[in-house]
């Protein structure tokens, strides 16, 4: 292994090339971009969202080259970018990688795209410095590992530097000023789990922190400002501050070889990701037996310590993004409704039955699921019906995992889904940029959807 790692990785970003890159981890960009932007659709409306909309509106120019999807107006990439990163991010819809327990499209794709219309980059170059952004930011949560998550949000930290990566390359940085850029968003890089205690709204500060902050970083680094070179590995870094585990080898693993974008997970259910395996467990065992909510006496969901940890101190949900990290909730709808979407959340996160079924669930830590945990990600579950039968769920990939992933017509109907939830868009406008969005790879110039 190289004795310098984060030069290494710079270099890696800054030299990517649109021929380096297999056509099937393309497509797979393709698909990422397309989800991502369905998510960021259905931020409209949402109040956090709208307050970052409206601090950029008055901190931000008001014209410029960078499209603020749910606004429908244009600003510099700097503003762009931080709207579309935390509208992208509130519907816990947005990817996950599950290796490094990180949400790479809400940081990658916001920045990048405001990046590539002020620079009037073709669509090889935006999926390119895509592609670049996701590689640098899973190496980074892997190399992190698990420690790091225990405390840090993960997509605000390591998103910083997944930032900095993609706009870098879309800037055409040199490998030394990539790696200046890297010192920068790392030492930019935050984001605490404690906001869930308080149902705090810092969840879409963290996404929006980090894309700004990457682009400011990138930016900088173009103009000559220097970062620190080893921000990752340091002595006195990011791993040396925020984990206890660092595995230096995880930022070069099979560089150019092994695609890690092509490994992330598409998010079927409309919550946290930890919830998702316990989710498509009892889903399997309701429908499989038929189940009505009220024959269920209680649930018993076997999970991973991260899910503990970050789902855990959620046990009174008081708001709808609150209720999306409850396990006992997502149960709950499940139970109710067979799924967890948008809708079910707004209308029933605390309706009476479901709040009721709260109570009948437990999360217990469990050996295989914590050991395969975050390669793999395995739904357990025991639900023990009122008659007195004991019966078990398990799904070894749950829906959305490259192994069990969402074909090109299940990311349309989810996005056109998500639009109609916010009224974000029309299905005519959706379907137009869909359109747009299948054939990026041969636009001349990024071009824009909603303006």
């Amino acid at each position: 292994m190289t004795d310098h790692p984060s030069k290494t990785l710079a270099a890696f970003a800054a030299n990517l090339r649109f021929e380096d890159i297999p056509h099937e981890v393309v497509r797979r960009a393709e698909d990422l971009l397309l989800d991502w932007f369905g998510s960021a659709v259905a931020g409209k409306g949402a109040r956090p969202v709208e307050a970052i909309e409206r601090f950029a509106r008055h901190m931000g120019p008001d014209s410029g080259a960078a499209e603020v999807l749910i606004a429908r107006r244009r600003t510099s990439p700097l503003f762009a970018a931080m709207v579309n990163a935390a509208s992208s991010h509130v519907a816990e819809q947005d990817d996950v990688h599950n290796g490094s327990v990180f949400h790479p499209a809400t940081v990658v794709f916001s920045p990048a795209l405001a990046v590539a219309q002020e620079l009037r980059c073709s669509g090889r170059e935006l999926l390119t410095a895509s592609v670049a952004g996701y590689e640098v930011g899973i190496r980074i949560g892997e190399f992190l590992g698990r420690s790091h998550y225990k405390i840090f949000h993960t997509t605000g930290t390591v998103g910083t530097v997944a930032a900095a990566a993609a706009v870098g390359r879309l800037l055409r940085l040199t490998p030394e000023q990539m790696l200046d850029a890297f010192g920068s968003a790392g030492t930019q890089a935050a984001g605490l789990w404690e906001f869930l205690r308080d149902a705090a709204d810092s969840k879409q500060l963290h996404t929006a922190h980090a894309a700004a902050a990457g682009l400011t970083a990138a930016y900088l680094a173009k103009d000559g400002f220097t970062g620190a070179k080893r921000i990752l590995e340091g002595a006195q870094g990011m791993a040396a501050g925020m984990s206890r585990e660092p595995d230096a080898a995880r930022l070069v693993d099979r560089l150019g070889q092994r695609w890690a974008l092509a490994e992330t997970s598409f998010k079927f259910h409309a919550s946290c990701r930890h919830t998702h395996p316990a989710a498509d467990a009892l889903l399997q065992v309701v429908t499989e037996h038929k189940l009505a909510p009220d024959q269920i006496a209680s649930v018993t969901a076997y999970v991973h310590q991260g899910a503990i940890d970050v789902l855990g101190p959620v046990v009174n949900p008081q708001t709808v993004h609150q209720a999306k990290f409850s396990m006992g909730t997502v149960l709950g709808l499940i139970a109710q409704f067979q799924r967890a979407g948008m809708k079910e959340f707004e209308d029933h996160f605390n309706d009476a039955r479901v709040a009721a079924f709260r109570s009948k669930v437990t999360m217990v830590l469990d050996p295989e699921v914590d050991g395969a945990y975050p390669a793999r990600w395995i739904g357990k579950v025991a639900v023990h019906t009122v008659d007195g039968r004991m019966l078990s769920g398990r799904v070894d990939e749950p829906k959305g995992d490259p192994g069990n992933t969402l074909s090109r017509e299940e990311l349309e109907q989810k996005a056109l889904r998500l639009a109609e939830f916010s009224g974000g868009a029309s299905v005519h406008e959706m379907q137009t940029a869909f359109h747009q969005l299948w054939d990026i790879e041969h636009a001349p110039t990024v071009g824009y959807f909603l303006t």
